[in-house]
Parts: structure tokens; C-alpha cells; sequence
């Protein structure tokens, strides 16, 4: 941040990161090789990436009804344009914490699924960690009223095991830009 003309690459694995480092960046300039498209962040600063896909969780008690949605969400004009892309059923025992985590996941798998290249906004830290880890670290006992949501979850990490993330995952700037294109709009 602050460095006129800083560029990102993202990669699928730590290695493929330090091999291209160790070789330089020439060769991978605009190079396709499984990787998140490279992004400017020199502009993360003034306006969200755009196009990109938000995603958002709500959750009515801790634990309670939780869900969670994804937009596509075009910045580049006023207003901004977005589209809905996926919400989930509500689940009757879980938190916002693990539908944050969800609706990532969701993001990524589906952008896989359809060879979709558009980077990921989420307003929750905790969640981009989970995913990271590939792991939802939620405190939450399992039992009858979520076992849905937590086979859910057995899928979701399961995937993020089985599966490379080829698109930057990035944190929404609430105190920037204002809340997120995906929230539901209960505050």
C-alpha cells in the first residue's frame, strides 16, 4: 500500500511463490498459470477492485438463524451495479463467524466451477484466516439442530484441501467505502 504502482500475483501453492520470486517477476507478468490475475494495489486505497464478488453472513443470536450471499458487484459505475450470485438456506444453530467462512469457500468453489477470475471481497478477518488455514476453527458443539451446517463445513474444508484458491481473497474497507454490497441489511 503506498507504493505507486505496487502489483499483485497471487499463487496456488507457497512453492510456485518462491520459485517465481527467486526467478523474477518478467516471466509471470500476464502469465496464466493457475494463479489470481495480478491487481494493481495502489487503487485498493481509493475504490474497491471491480468487478468483484462480495460476500456476506448474517446471524439473528449467537448462535441463531444464520446465513450467508454472494453479489457480483460492479464499482466502475454510479451507482454500482450488482447482481446476486448465491444465498444460502438459514440454518437454525450457527454463527456469523462460520457463515462468513461458508460464503467464501462458496465464492471460490463457484469461480472454480465456472473459470471465473473475479477477486473476493470479505469484511470478516476471521474468516479469510479460516480459509487459509482451510480450516473453520468456530468453538460451536456440534449437535442435532446443525448437523447440516456442519457437514456443510466437513465440505467446505474438504474442498479448500482438494482445490488451489486462484483468486485474492481481500478484506472490505467498511470504514472507507461503507458496508459491504452483500449485507443483508439488519443492523
Amino acid at each position: 500500500m503506498g507504493c505507486k504502482g505496487a502489483k499483485y500475483k497471487g499463487f496456488p501453492d507457497r512453492v510456485s511463490a518462491e520459485n517465481a520470486f527467486r526467478e523474477g517477476p518478467e516471466k509471470y507478468w500476464g502469465n496464466d498459470i493457475g494463479a489470481a490475475p495480478m491487481i494493481d494495489l495502489s487503487k485498493l486505497a481509493e475504490k474497491p477492485v471491480s468487478p468483484a464478488i462480495a460476500v456476506d453472513a448474517a446471524c439473528s443470536g449467537n448462535p441463531g438463524k444464520m446465513e450467508y450471499q454472494g453479489v457480483l458487484v460492479d464499482f466502475g459505475v454510479q451507482p454500482p451495479v450488482k447482481s446476486n450470485l448465491f444465498k444460502s438456506p438459514v440454518f437454525p444453530n450457527g454463527t456469523n463467524n462460520i457463515g462468513e467462512f461458508l460464503a467464501i469457500v462458496h465464492a471460490v468453489s463457484l469461480q472454480k466451477k465456472h473459470g471465473w477470475h473475479y477477486p473476493i471481497y470479505s469484511d470478516s478477518v476471521n474468516a479469510q484466516l479460516w480459509v487459509r488455514q482451510k480450516k473453520c476453527k468456530t468453538k460451536l458443539q456440534r449437535n442435532a439442530k446443525n448437523e447440516a451446517l456442519f457437514d456443510l463445513i466437513e465440505r467446505a474444508e474438504k474442498w479448500l484441501n482438494e482445490n488451489a484458491i486462484e483468486v485474492p481473497i481481500l478484506k472490505w474497507k467498511t470504514e472507507i467505502w461503507g458496508e459491504i454490497p452483500a449485507d443483508f441489511g439488519r443492523k
